[in-house]
């Protein structure tokens, strides 16, 4: 087809126009296809934006499984010396112990400074330039070893060259980023390399025979750290080996007057409760646990809110009104209309897509179902009404459920065992959330049938398919009105020559027999 055409030249007529108004009433298929491709591609996205909401109530109903929602505790303790947090299983009470002795990370240091007097030592310089502006003898090529211990008694053990090519910074990161949990620097204003552990904790008890109960061990003989470094592995200047390392202690506490606790590290577990010392006491002190009522309550009122606005927004797509007389707009109908005139005509022609919905309508019915049907556990509670949850009686609100704060926190209270059984159940004999929680993911399985997701492809899932058949059909009508007007164009420029004809023979006779 031509881009450029001229018709009516012979005949006078409008041959354009006429074609055109032809065209659209052959077109008039072609739209309703577009349209038809439109509702459904609303369809889809409104299925999809439910199944984002159904998600968000799956995860709520997840949390409403867990014990910790309905047995958190809060935990207050009489001294900042020691603080503790609970766990769900934590038994609720008083907790008495005093803190002897906190747990610290063993640590060594040179016992002097390293650089000559006078001297200025670059620890990122090459050790090979720096020899003479250190105090001791620094001999080039030699190695070391440091060793650590774990709390199963077993030993971490790494050897280190020192060569002229590295500065004694590289040599102390190689130390720091080894796998024997020991962190190692140079400090330039205190001229001395501290060495230190990165956990607390004595690992290595004195009676152990190794590096006078170091736990951070190294020869004495090796000149690097002993003499070059002036970090000393012990001291005999009373005559009696000790050990030059500080700290490497465990923490030492006392629970209820009688029972006596070691710990590596300065946080300990009793009971579900993980206490951290943070100082010594003096005496001893307590630690109360009881249950956080109040954050249970508000997680149980943010599940039944959720649920609230769901069931409203799936209430009002399945009840929403249909108008029939607004079709979606086709591309063309929107040229010819003002921005707020297009906004205003989808609003409505968009209303009642999930009109009826037999998906929506069912996992409705089946949601409402799981609050009301009693639960089969061991625990105090079978029925939701029990804990203060009910159905409003109003039908209107299509099942939206009530809640009686001062019902539901005395449950809580009393026994929050038994409130975790009646939501959360069993795989056999499933509670409330459970329930909800099949519901929604049988409700998802059925839209993503339909509908699909963002990352499916569109032949993967009904409504895709169709869009994409839609797709082919209206290829394949755009082919078959090329052929039309080519067909209108072939048969208007023939009548035109034929009139371009007769107009010619009309003159010649005039011209010789007028």
């Amino acid at each position: 087809m031509s881009d450029m055409r001229i018709g009516g030249l012979a005949s006078g007529m409008d041959t354009d126009k006429i074609i055109n108004d032809l065209m659209r009433a052959e077109r008039q298929p072609l739209n309703k296809m577009e349209q038809d491709k439109k509702w459904m591609t609303w369809q889809r996205d409104a299925y999809r934006d439910v199944n984002k909401q159904l998600n968000e109530l799956d995860t709520l109903a997840f949390d409403m499984k867990l014990e910790r929602t309905f047995n958190s505790k809060n935990v207050t303790s009489s001294n900042s010396a020691v603080t503790a947090t609970a766990s769900a299983s934590a038994g609720t009470g008083d907790y008495t112990l005093s803190v002897e002795k906190t747990a610290t990370a063993a640590y060594n240091y040179s016992e002097s400074t390293i650089s000559k007097v006078g001297a200025s030592f670059d620890p990122d310089a090459k050790l090979s330039t720096e020899q003479g502006n250190l105090k001791n003898n620094l001999t080039l090529g030699q190695s070391f070893s440091v060793t650590t211990y774990n709390e199963d008694g077993t030993k971490n053990e790494k050897t280190f060259e020192v060569t002229g090519d590295k500065s004694l910074n590289h040599i102390l990161s190689e130390i720091s980023d080894s796998d024997l949990g020991v962190r190692a620097f140079y400090d330039k204003s205190a001229d001395k390399v501290m060495i230190e552990r990165t956990e607390t904790g004595n690992f290595n008890p004195e009676n152990s025979g190794e590096f006078l109960g170091a736990e951070i061990g190294f020869n004495g003989s090796d000149e690097f750290l002993s003499t070059t470094l002036g970090i000393k592995n012990g001291d005999n200047s009373t005559g009696t080996w000790k050990k030059a390392e500080r700290g490497g202690t465990d923490a030492e506490f006392t629970y209820n007057n009688g029972l006596n606790i070691t710990s590596h590290s300065n946080n300990y577990t009793l009971n579900g409760v993980n206490f951290t010392f943070n100082d010594v006491t003096d005496g001893n002190i307590k630690v109360n646990v009881k249950n956080d009522v109040s954050q249970a309550v508000d997680k149980i009122v943010e599940f039944v809110d959720k649920y609230n606005k769901i069931i409203e927004e799936m209430n009002g797509k399945t009840e929403e009104k249909k108008y029939r007389d607004f079709a979606p707009l086709t591309d063309k109908q929107k040229e010819d209309m003002e921005e707020k005139e297009i906004e205003l005509w989808n609003e409505k022609a968009k209303s009642g897509v999930l009109r009826n919905d037999s998906v929506l309508e069912n996992g409705l019915s089946s949601m409402r179902t799981n609050w009301y049907t009693p639960v089969d556990n061991d625990g105090n509670f079978q029925m939701m009404s029990e804990i203060g949850i009910t159905t409003s009686s109003n039908y209107r609100e299509g099942g939206k459920l009530l809640i009686n704060e001062d019902e539901l926190r005395k449950a809580l209270t009393t026994d929050p065992e038994s409130v975790h059984k009646l939501f959360a159940g069993t795989e056999e004999k499933p509670g409330v959330a459970r329930r909800i929680e099949n519901s929604i993911e049988e409700t998802i399985s059925s839209i993503e049938r339909k509908a699909g997701k963002s990352t499916t492809l569109d032949n993967n899932f009904l409504l895709g398919r169709r869009i994409k058949d839609m797709d082919d059909q209206m290829k394949r009508f755009e082919e078959r009105l090329t052929q039309i007007e080519d067909r209108y164009w072939a048969q208007f420029g023939a009548m035109e020559s034929a009139i371009q004809k007769m107009n010619s023979q009309s003159a010649y006779l005039m011209q010789n027999f007028g």
